[in-house]
């Protein structure tokens, strides 16, 4: 099995992006699943033909993308991508898309199709905090996980894909108060632990999950 995962470079006047600081640490294989760790760029759709030319590249059966969520305090399983394009901040490119749709021609949301519920099972039995999210934001997170789920279903549909949030690290949030984080190394263990879950589980699993909110 091949797992394409990425991470985004730094944005938002930080100087380190804990998403591809954890992505880079991945080791090239886990067992027999080999690892193609690629840094792409936080601007709309330039992130998104970056992805497309990496799946033409290196034909994966998987896409992991993993970015910065801080002030989230869990590993964040993203379920579901909507169609929809506004940046409270530019891109850093200076895009600032208002009320856009990723693709006018895509449904309104896609959903993940990696087994995140065993994901999250095999977190939680690692004692890793993690919880499904039913909200990528806006920005561009949520544009590579609706964008690279619009490529899935109208050009790959032999590819599985999906986003994982990650937490500020420590140094990030020196002279931030109350700001949550998690180091690099637990990070890069999470991500260890659902990339194998995408081996272990060909279909999800029942776990409870959801929100009260």
């Amino acid at each position: 099995m091949k797992v394409l995962v990425t991470g985004f470079d730094p944005f938002g006047g930080e100087s380190i992006n804990p998403a591809f600081e954890a992505v880079k640490a991945l080791p090239d294989t886990l067992g027999t699943i080999e690892i193609i760790k690629k840094e792409i760029p936080t601007v709309f759709y330039k992130s998104l033909d970056c992805i497309d030319g990496l799946i033409n590249t290196f034909s994966p059966d998987i896409i992991i993308c993993v970015g910065q969520a801080g002030g989230r305090s869990d590993i964040s399983i993203e379920k579901v991508g909507i169609n929809l394009n506004e940046a409270r901040i530019p891109d850093n490119e200076g895009n600032q898309p208002q009320n856009k749709p990723v693709y006018s021609d895509g449904e309104t949301a896609y959903f993940s199709n990696l087994p995140l519920k065993g994901m999250i099972k095999d977190l939680h039995a690692s004692k890793v905090p993690a919880s499904i999210s039913y909200t990528a934001g806006t920005y561009v997170c949520n544009h590579v996980l609706y964008g690279v789920s619009y490529l899935v279903d109208k050009k790959y549909s032999h590819i599985k894909s999906g986003f994982i949030h990650v937490p500020f690290l420590p140094e990030q949030v020196v002279g931030k108060s109350n700001m949550p984080s998690m180091t690099v190394e637990t990070i890069t263990k999470a991500l260890e632990i659902c990339i194998k879950a995408c081996e272990k589980y060909e279909t999800d699993i029942e776990y409870i999950s959801g929100t009260t909110h």
